[in-house]
């Protein structure tokens, strides 16, 4: 079967293009017509730029053409979530308050993957300021899943997630606060890590809750990934938060599937495989373990106690971070401001009231409430000593396991609108990823099978900045899973669910 240049993984357009064998310009005009294809259908961006991106790629082309390429991401197409800092193009966090808002910078992870020589085609949707598990919450519109139009991408990354799944993109940038990189790219059947706190500069990243938030990829298969990750982690003193560490090329860290996981110790807890989780889910995630046993993994069961209390600290914690963050958004220094207002004080409540969605509005009172004089004690302080307690369970399992693994998400995509009038249920969705973030812990989901026809994901946590380790059990997971293009098996999920949607 010969493959369209979008359904390609980035390791494999980046050797066409360095051997000539592709020209730049010919790779992004194919995904250029797989977007106008698709994306009326998907909605996995809400800012295109084809003029920059032909741009680039004329560049990209000249370099290649001279035999001085930037690097091994010269001319490869990618997206960036919406939340990135990205000069001269417009930048909305998915939220109205900030429709009109043009960065006059780059955040340092974009700044990096410019200087690598990356064509950036555009901005993909999330959810309003990163808040929401399906992007739903988007300011400006839903996106859907590419493998069934009726479902949710996850989020808040979700355009991230759907634009690399439906072939819009080559690979993409998110950010995860509590899941929203490895929650939407289970729901995707796509790879996302979210890297250990620090080890991705979050400088231009905008905030949402700033000891929480943290950049990461999302990609076909684990080897884009460490491509990707080999230009993004690196030190920045534009970042108080950026922490220097000696590492190797995190693509030289691939093995064999079987040289990759000999000896190597899985803890699976048991709080992560119990009640709320899909039969389905279950199964797979299972399935994928017995087959990294058969590979020589030890795997056995552990446990992470604190981890039940992870979701309730969360949701103190990051609202109260947001309330914080988000009172920069008055309608004075930049973004949306109200049209009628009496005074100053009249015009900054219309302005919040008018420019924030719901769900914003929501997390910024529950923040603002648990600051405040008489529950700071009670709410927030007490979270924060329970956020202690979960890092300190994974320090004990760490102690005797390299790496620990379960779902990413308890369900497959479910519909949308299923749970957008419940937010508790909305919250569940990243009961299993959250405590990944509250520890400051790298994390990565990885497609390992299919329920009721939708991917599911296998979630990798590992110890701080031992993101190696986690992408060679990734690797060797996917070797194992043996679960074929997912770009392709995609593409003919979404063409028929476009064509039965035309027919209704």
């Amino acid at each position: 079967m010969i493959l369209e240049l979008w359904q390609l993984t980035v390791h494999e357009l980046s050797q066409l293009l360095l051997r000539k064998e592709v020209s730049a310009t010919e790779l992004l005009e194919s995904v250029w017509g797989r977007i106008e294809e698709v994306e009326d259908q998907v909605k996995s961006y809400i800012t295109l730029d084809p003029e920059g991106a032909r741009a680039a790629a004329a560049e990209s082309q000249r370099l290649l053409e001279s035999g001085r390429p930037r690097s091994a991401l010269e001319g490869i197409p990618c997206g960036l979530k919406d939340v990135l800092s990205t000069k001269g193009l417009r930048t909305t966090c998915g939220s109205k308050i900030l429709s009109n808002y043009v960065p006059p910078y780059d955040a340092t992870a974009v700044q990096a993957l410019k200087e690598a020589g990356t064509v950036i085609l555009g901005k993909t949707n999330m959810d309003e300021f990163a808040m929401g598990s399906s992007c739903e919450n988007s300011g400006f519109f839903p996106t859907h899943n590419p493998w069934d139009l009726t479902r949710v991408p996850g989020g808040s990354s979700g355009g991230s997630a759907s634009a690399v799944a439906a072939g819009e993109a080559m690979f993409t940038l998110g950010s995860d606060t509590g899941g929203s990189v490895r929650q939407p790219a289970s729901l995707c059947g796509v790879v996302g890590m979210k890297p250990t706190y620090g080890a991705v500069s979050r400088y231009g990243l905008i905030a949402f809750a700033s000891s929480l938030d943290q950049i990461g990829p999302l990609t076909r298969d684990v080897t884009d990934c460490a491509m990707v990750l080999d230009f993004i982690v690196k030190h920045d003193p534009m970042d108080s938060t950026s922490v220097e560490i000696k590492r190797g090329s995190y693509l030289e860290a691939l093995r064999p599937a079987d040289e990759a996981v000999k000896g190597l110790k899985i803890g699976v807890p048991k709080e992560y495989m119990g009640k709320g989780l899909e039969p389905g889910v279950e199964a797979q995630v299972k399935k994928a373990l017995e087959l990294l046993q058969e590979l020589g993994a030890e795997v056995e069961e552990c446990s992470l106690p604190h981890s039940s209390y992870a979701l309730d600290a969360y949701y103190v914690i990051a609202p109260a971070e947001a309330s914080s963050n988000l009172a920069r958004y008055d309608g004075v220094r930049y973004g949306y401001r109200s049209k009628q207002y009496d005074d100053l004080i009249d015009m900054y409540r219309k302005t919040r009231a008018e420019g924030f969605g719901p769900e914003v509005k929501r997390r910024i009172m529950l923040g603002t409430y648990a600051l405040s004089a008489g529950y700071y004690d009670a709410y927030y302080l007490k979270a924060q000593k329970v956020r202690t307690l979960i890092r300190e369970d994974f320090d004990k399992v760490f102690a005797k396991f390299d790496v620990i693994a379960g779902p990413t998400s308890p369900t497959v995509a479910f519909k949308l609108g299923e749970k957008v009038d419940d937010p508790l249920a909305m919250y569940l969705s990243d009961i299993f990823t959250i405590p990944v973030n509250l520890a400051g812990l790298p994390g990565i989901s990885v497609p390992c099978g299919f329920s009721e026809g939708l991917p599911v994901g296998l979630q990798f946590i590992g110890k701080a900045f031992d993101e190696s380790t986690l992408l060679r059990v990734a690797y060797a997971t996917e070797q194992a899973c043996s679960l074929g293009n997912m770009a392709v098996l995609c593409a003919r999920a979404l063409a028929k669910g476009t064509k039965e949607g035309a027919r209704g």
